[in-house]
């Protein structure tokens, strides 16, 4: 397994690593894995045009024209 140094880390910051750490039962290096996991290995969400693109093919094109400014707008529901 790999190490990982990390430099300049304020004070305050720290002392609230030691303190979840403590609250969580764990280690300061053990609560530091822990929420480098968690951020980390979130699941990816998919972009716009991943979304799209997996979208079934539901019907023709004419099937989701708009209704334009016209006396069928009226009658859209009903």
């Amino acid at each position: 397994m790999a190490n990982l140094l990390v430099r300049g880390i304020d004070d305050a910051l720290v002392q609230s690593l030691r303190e979840q750490a403590a609250a969580h039962g764990r280690s300061a290096e053990a609560e530091h894995r822990a929420i480098l996991s968690q951020a980390l290995r979130r699941v990816k969400r998919k972009s716009l045009a991943e979304v799209l693109m997996a979208m079934p093919n539901v019907g023709e094109d004419a099937d989701f024209e708009r209704v334009g400014d016209s006396t069928q707008a009226a009658n859209v529901f009903g």
